[in-house]
């Protein structure tokens, strides 16, 4: 049976954020299948051979020890070694695994709640990109006899192997590159929750001189978005800028791919202004981020070429790909939602970083506390002197990708028949220009911007908003709430 009828039959869906779903949806037999049809293609791809080692790792989700394990199971069957990272953060994995030019996998769901979870596949040398979509769909993939219960449960004794160490070379990738005394004399917060890169990113700017106190480590998985923060996480860090002893705080989100940095007032950062600040610091030349990023990068100037993509980490190495390979380098990326991305080295005061192609919750937040330490004004400092503008995101849940898809193009023929804003956002005057690169994104005649997405990996609609005030933004963002909140 091809992975496509695996999909349609299991309702856990394939992109290139690779497969996710409901845990009780992935059975063992069905994170099999997904495996032995991503080995198959890499095999096709002469990236994946019989004996070769295959990376595994995975977040502190209750279900991922498990899935792990079945990972490990179709590794085997496929002739390949199950090399095992423990529980690391995506980026570290991804560092180890590129760097010796073998397959990896990481066992997450990311930001998305713990009764869900999935698989996020690597080729050797990058991330999985959308021109592996169709192929690896289409591998036929069949459970051998023996190994699984008609349940989906696995039978067959297999054990992970000893944890093979990719931490030590990820801190110290950051050391060398920023210097053991780059931080010295700040005082860091470290909001562990369950991201499991908590303990990493402690030791990361305790490496750089900082001192790294640990906050709020919960032992039951707590779901971080850092694109839409919890309520209860931007009371936390309030609370704890209200003591008055942290120059910052940093968290990330599940699998530690995706950082959340707040200055020293408690106030969380967008992580698209996280990535402006990161791509102004490392001198970018070229700078690919997705359409619904902040429009502050633009009218910063420091990038000689700005390319807008669709929202999605393949999409955007594709874009800073190319643009390095034309000789625009530094070339770097970046998403909303903080990820950033290395398309090449960085050479900054005689010191290399070699690329990571794929998103990094921790060099995002280095480089902005190493930026505010040199300018001696905080994290604050930094926001002042960029453009005004201000960006916010939130969701609307449990509202089906086919059924935002539907509202959505009917708004967009509406908008193509009527002059006016057909009420959407009657303040900010007529629509000026619509972009559907990723959903709907309307600027409006004021320069205010609604952007409508379905998200890619979970049943809930993504609204994102940009203004020129963080008044305005949450004004914004409640008409586009309100707006939709009848789709559902």
């Amino acid at each position: 049976m091809k992975i496509a009828d695996w999909m349609s039959r299991s309702g856990v869906a394939f992109g290139t954020s690779g497969a996710r779903g409901l845990v009780t949806s992935m059975t063992d037999a069905l994170c099999f299948v997904y495996v032995v049809g991503y080995l198959e293609h890499m095999r096709t791809l002469g990236e994946f051979s019989n004996g070769m080692d295959v990376a595994i790792a995975g977040d502190l989700r209750p279900s991922t020890p498990r899935i792990m394990r079945a990972c490990a199971a179709a590794i085997i069957h496929q002739g390949g070694k199950p090399l095992y990272c423990g529980h690391v953060p995506t980026p570290a994995l991804c560092l180890y695994a590129f760097g010796r030019g073998i397959p990896s996998l990481m066992v997450t769901g990311s930001h998305i709640p713990a009764d869900r979870n999935g698989i996020k596949f690597n080729r050797a040398h990058g991330e999985f990109l959308k021109s592996d979509e169709t192929p690896m769909r289409e591998q036929t993939v069949e459970l051998p006899a023996g190994w699984f219960t008609d349940a989906g449960v696995l039978i067959r004794d297999v054990q992970l192997p000893p944890v093979t160490d990719v931490t030590t070379g990820y801190i110290e990738r950051y050391r060398d590159f920023f210097g053991a005394t780059a931080l010295e004399g700040m005082r860091l917060g470290v909001y562990q929750h369950s991201a499991v890169g908590r303990d990493v990113v402690v030791e990361v700017v305790r490496a750089l001189g900082a001192q790294a106190i640990p906050l709020a480590r919960s032992e039951t998985f707590i779901s971080v978005d850092t694109e839409a923060v919890r309520p209860e996480d931007v009371t936390l860090a309030k609370e704890w800028a209200a003591t008055g002893e942290y120059d910052a705080i940093l968290t990330t989100d599940g699998d530690s791919d995706r950082p959340l940095l707040a200055d020293g007032s408690g106030n969380w950062l967008r992580g698209d202004v996280l990535g402006i600040l990161a791509a102004n610091y490392l001198g970018a030349v070229a700078v690919a981020t997705p359409v619904s990023s902040n429009t502050a990068l633009e009218k910063m100037g420091f990038a000689h070429l700005v390319q807008r993509t669709r929202i999605g980490s393949p999409f955007v190495v594709d874009a800073m790909t190319k643009a390095g390979d034309e000789g625009l380098v530094p070339s770097v990326g970046y998403e909303a939602n903080g990820g950033f991305l290395l398309a090449s080295q960085v050479i900054k005061n005689n010191k290399v970083l070699d690329a990571l192609p794929t998103r990094d919750s921790v060099l995002p937040m280095l480089c902005a506390l190493v930026a505010a330490k040199v300018k001696g004004s905080g994290i604050s400092g930094l926001l002042a002197n960029l453009p005004s503008r201000f960006t916010l995101s939130d969701r609307l849940a449990e509202l089906p990708t086919e059924k935002s898809r539907e509202k959505i193009l009917a708004l967009t023929e509406q908008l193509g028949t009527l002059s006016h804003n057909v009420g959407l956002a009657p303040e900010c005057g007529n629509v000026r220009e619509k972009d559907e690169t990723d959903g709907l994104r309307l600027t409006f005649a004021n320069g205010e911007i609604i952007h409508f997405r379905p998200s890619g990996n979970a049943p809930e609609l993504r609204v994102y908003v940009e203004a020129d005030s963080p008044e305005r933004a949450a004004a914004l963002l409640a008409t586009g709430l309100k707006y939709v909140s009848n789709w559902q």
